[in-house]
């Protein structure tokens, strides 16, 4: 019995194909600014992008592949992803620069809770 074939769909990021395992849907405006758009993105590709930009810039700047490849930041990383195999996947860290909003690094307090961020004295 033959299975029919899922079409070849290729990461508008890295431009390696995806396989079905590690294909995610992107909002390319975020859900919570009321985004319906979705575009499929390797999965190591859509956790770099969710690391290195906070909502509000997806919805203002990011709206688009094109737009989030102008990012230094963001060129760097397709480079090295494009070396990988398709079916890569290797965890991603969040990105430093979000908690910089003014140029002053946020400290973490823990708590028996959850972790909370406060700027550093």
């Amino acid at each position: 019995m033959n299975t029919p074939q899922r079409a070849t769909v290729r990461c508008p990021l890295c431009d390696r194909v995806i396989p079905p395992a590690q294909a995610d849907r992107h909002h390319l405006v975020p859900k919570s600014r009321g985004g319906r758009q979705t575009a499929f993105l390797h999965r190591v590709c859509h956790r770099e992008v969710h690391a290195l930009f906070t909502e509000s810039e997806l919805a203002r700047q990011y709206t688009t592949g094109e737009a989030l490849l102008q990012h230094p930041e963001r060129q760097a990383f397709v480079a090295w992803a494009k070396t990988k195999p398709e079916d890569f996947f290797v965890r991603t860290h969040e990105s430093t620069r979000i908690h910089e909003p003014r140029g002053e690094p946020l400290a973490l307090n823990r708590c028996d809770g959850p972790v909370h961020l406060t700027q550093a004295a």
